[in-house]
């Protein structure tokens, strides 16, 4: 049984990892700016849980979650970042808060949890950081500029900080998922001058020919969080049906 904070889990991949935990027994602390996520404390599964509601934008969010997940559980074992922010926007409409909020919740908040949760995660027998970036970190779509540029930097970060926490037993690991069929995905559709037509396109060119499901995701976090992936640390995962293959 281990002790996890997953930032971001009220829909998605999030919500997925977070009823694998668990399933499995693991005691989790739940984050998300969505209410929404409250029917997931009344599930009833071998682990506890414990939600708040909060802006992970918000410059004190990881410490402050990561005092209340020791004051909760007493340790730590993960952290698994989910939450994000995807804006859709021909270049000469952004606005600088645009391209600042996307750096603040996409590349900020997860360095600086990472830096907060450290000294609890290093007293950890099996520690772990699991970022979630995204193919379009080596894909590009007309747009989605500051999510795109956020997602590329996730992959530099987690070599950075394995190289810096590894020697005291932190692995650190990033997810690409590609197309997952969940809401997160709706500014991208509603970019699209026919989203229909673009969603079957974009299908028929995944060799496995359908987007992926958050539990086919969450079962590779889970995989990473556990005593099974002891020595993989510092990589990327890419996790979409073969889209970037072809």
């Amino acid at each position: 049984m281990g002790n996890v904070i997953v930032a971001g889990g009220a829909t998605g991949i999030g919500r997925a990892a977070v009823r694998g935990f668990r399933a499995r027994g693991d005691n989790v602390l739940l984050v998300d700016h969505r209410a929404q996520a409250e029917d997931l404390v009344t599930e009833q599964a071998a682990g506890a849980i414990r939600f708040i509601q909060r802006d992970l934008a918000d410059p004190d969010a990881p410490s402050d979650i990561v005092t209340e997940a020791i004051a909760t559980y007493g340790s730590l074992d993960t952290v698994l970042i989910t939450a994000a922010l995807m804006l859709s926007a021909p270049l000469k409409e952004w606005k600088l808060e645009m391209w600042d909020r996307s750096v603040a919740l996409n590349l900020r908040m997860p360095f600086f949890f990472a830096q907060a949760a450290t000294p609890h995660l290093a007293k950890s027998d099996n520690a772990s950081i699991i970022f979630i970036s995204s193919t379009g970190a080596i894909r590009g779509h007309a747009g989605m500029s500051a999510y795109q540029a956020t997602k590329a930097a996730l992959p530099g970060l987690c070599r950075s900080l394995t190289a810096e926490l590894g020697p005291l037993g932190i692995r650190i690991n990033t997810l690409m998922p590609g197309w997952i069929d969940t809401p997160f995905n709706a500014p991208f559709w509603e970019y699209q001058q026919n989203p229909e037509t673009r969603r079957l396109e974009i299908e028929r060119q995944i060799p496995l020919r359908r987007q992926g499901q958050p539990d086919e995701v969450a079962s590779m976090v889970l995989f990473l969080a556990s005593p099974a992936g002891r020595y993989v640390a510092g990589t990327s995962i890419v996790i979409d049906g073969g889209y970037t293959a072809v």
